[in-house]
């Protein structure tokens, strides 16, 4: 037992937790349980965590990005269980490859490593170190190249940063040499470990994840990435529109040590040079894209994606759900309410207990049922959750949604018939999302808004939607933004407050075993909540100036038709009976860096203009909800002023997608 202070800490238990059931859910979902039974019992905490084997070893990459004349070497912190190496008994490790360990810590605590007087590891980050070793795992922290106690340079989901955290799956297999210390001499053998590897890690940890397994590795067993990246240029650009106002240069120079910035020049400039502020793909966004690369993987992948999540934006594991689906590889996702939260943050007893099964059945072979539980777990309310056997669910079809002219004095239709006329709106960069959202019954310069009637049932979309306009701008050039958005009063996990959905408390709660110098405690969190009357549900953004290619901006001829898709987000939600469902098209969101010099207006020819949104049970299911008498109908107001949506101040971002 250990405790904290005045606060004694409770350990963990391998007892499964039931969740509470959830609210609002569709007809086919499932609230969320966790009461399979398991046809093998899990691995126990049988091994002694404070003698278990610390050690460093240094990789060979074979490569030399800081130009030294040798070939740059990755540190990896490794920490195991004695008993099994004893016994001549091999084990799995779970591998967590991140730039982060030195420079700015790792979970909600900021945690970083640390070592003794002899530069061995005897503090670990986060609590895989002290859950899985007495369980009979290995875990290993790899620190980038150009990072830490790494040689080499950050190139950003590159070659470097791949083939860094890859090499160790290689030497774990037998395919790469290791040596003892970081000038090289004695060899280091993983003669310890079958090979088995899986990798886990938040943001730029679990980009790394995604981006070895797109590799094909062999040993490489299963990934879990959570708020992860799949294409480096989705998360500085949505189709041309800039979602930051710096490149992938700043994230390399924020995490690299001074070595490496001394060493690594070349590669600064291809970051600049090759990623130009103006939105264009480059050979350098396809070097980063790991989506395309998806029918290598070989891993089986936990998914787990706020759907809030406005820094690594929900497209991100959409696209990559659908190209691993593609490939037919094995998958199970979690999707939360919350922005850039792990699930140890936002579900920590549920998390554990399912991530130990996961990498029991994944790394141990041990036939615990999971892979025959429902595949999804979604949250529908703050801490409220339900499952789904498939997702998207089955079944779901995309249904074309067209947007009607007003009566000039509000909104106007969306159904499924076509629409007639034209819609003008003004580009006002000083107001986004929650501002449009709000005034969707008032007639506004600075949108168009577009709505179903109260429906009589909910409706569930689970998917990518896309918006299709047909549009005139008065200008060169021209942002885009589509939303879609659920009207009716809800309580929501409060995305845009500061902990993105929670807050931490004082009090700990313990995960594993502990040492002196690596503790298992951590301070528990809740969910921050806020009540709104409207919720957005999908979001995407575009540069006019893509409508012919992707890859290139083009200007704009004004007076001129242009037809653009914009890809929104994905998503997994319900709208309530009683709520309406709306499409809102605008200008530039006033959360985008760099709108255009000029104000457009833009005129939607709406007989051509049309959203396609996935709907389970398709378009019959959508006819059902929008015809009839409302079950309850619900007024919205039209003062703004009377609308709570979450707050959105603008963020900071911070490497591979943290937030101060």
């Amino acid at each position: 037992m250990v405790t904290d202070g005045a606060t004694k800490d409770r350990p963990a238990t391998d007892r499964p937790v039931t969740d509470r059931p959830a609210t609002g859910r569709s007809s086919t979902d499932r609230p969320a349980t966790d009461g399979a039974v398991s046809a093998t019992p899990p691995s126990r905490p049988v091994h002694s965590y404070e003698n278990a084997i610390r050690e460093s070893v240094w990789v060979d990459t074979r490569l030399d990005l800081d130009d030294d004349g040798r070939s740059d070497r990755v540190a990896v912190d490794i920490v195991r269980p004695s008993e099994p190496a004893r016994q001549g008994r091999d084990v799995p490790v779970i591998m967590d490859a991140s730039p982060y360990y030195a420079c700015c810590g790792r979970g909600n605590e900021g945690q970083r490593k640390a070592y003794d007087a002899d530069g061995d590891p005897v503090t670990f980050p986060l609590y895989y170190d002290n859950y899985f070793v007495p369980r009979g795992y290995a875990f290993a922290a790899v620190d980038l190249t150009g990072t830490s106690r790494s040689d080499g340079c950050v190139d950003v989901g590159g070659r470097s940063d791949i083939t860094s955290a890859k090499a160790v799956v290689d030497w774990l297999n037998g395919r790469a040499r290791a040596y003892t210390t970081r000038e090289g001499g004695v060899r280091a053998h993983a003669d310890w470990t079958n090979g088995r590897t899986g990798m886990i890690g938040k943001s730029w940890d679990g980009t790394i994840a995604n981006g070895v397994a797109a590799t094909g590795v062999e040993g490489l067993e299963t990934i879990v990435p959570i708020a992860a990246i799949s294409s480096w240029y989705d998360y500085y650009f949505s189709q041309g529109a800039p979602l930051y106002d710096s490149g992938p240069e700043w994230l390399s120079d924020y995490v690299e040590t001074p070595r490496a910035r001394a060493r690594c020049a070349a590669v600064q400039r291809q970051l600049v040079d090759e990623a130009p502020r103006n939105g264009d793909w480059t050979g350098l966004w396809d070097d980063r894209d790991y989506v395309r690369d998806a029918e290598r993987v070989r891993a089986s992948v936990f998914v787990v994606h706020g759907q809030q999540d406005l820094n690594v934006r929900s497209q991100h594991f959409g696209q990559w759900w659908d190209a691993l689906a593609r490939a037919g590889v094995d998958r199970k996702i979690w999707l939360s309410q919350t922005g850039h939260v792990d699930p140890f943050d936002f579900r920590r007893a549920d998390w554990v207990n399912t991530l130990h099964r996961w990498f029991d059945h994944e790394l141990l072979g041990l036939d615990n049922g999971i892979d025959r539980e429902p595949m999804a777990d979604i949250e529908r309310a703050p801490d409220r959750w339900s499952t789904s056997g498939h997702w998207p669910p089955r079944p779901t079809e995309n249904v074309t949604l067209r947007p009607t002219k007003g009566d000039g004095q509000g909104a106007g239709g969306l159904g499924l018939r076509p629409g007639r006329g034209t819609a003008t709106f003004t580009d006002d960069p000083a107001r986004g999302e929650s501002d449009w959202a709000a005034a969707i019954d008032t007639a506004t310069p600075e949108k168009a808004g577009f709505t179903t009637r109260p429906l009589s049932r909910e409706l569930r979309l689970s998917g990518s939607a896309s918006v299709r306009v047909a549009v005139t701008p008065t200008t060169p050039t021209a942002h885009l933004t589509a939303v879609l958005v659920d009207l009716g009063p809800a309580t929501i996990r409060d995305y845009g407050d500061r902990g993105e959905g929670i807050t931490t408390l004082p009090h700990r709660t313990c995960w594993g075993a502990a040492t002196i110098a690596d503790s298992p405690c951590y301070r528990e969190t809740a969910a921050t909540t806020a009540d709104v009357s409207a919720t957005v549900v999908s979001r995407g953004w575009a540069d006019l100036g893509t409508h012919a290619s992707a890859r290139e901006g083009r200007p704009l001829t004004p007076g001129t038709e242009y037809t653009l898709t914009v890809r929104l987000a994905a998503t997994d939600h319900v709208v309530p009976a009683g709520h309406r469902l709306a499409l809102i098209v605008a200008g530039t969101d006033k959360d985008l860096i760099d709108p255009p010099a000029d104000r457009p207006a833009l005129t939607l020819d709406l007989t051509r203009t049309s959203a396609r949104v996935p709907v389970v049970g398709g378009a019959s299911a959508f006819v059902r909800a929008t015809t009839g008498t409302p079950a309850v109908t619900v007024p919205h107001t039209t003062d703004p002023d009377q609308v709570e949506p979450p707050s959105h101040a603008r963020r900071v971002p911070l490497p591979g997608g943290e937030h101060r």
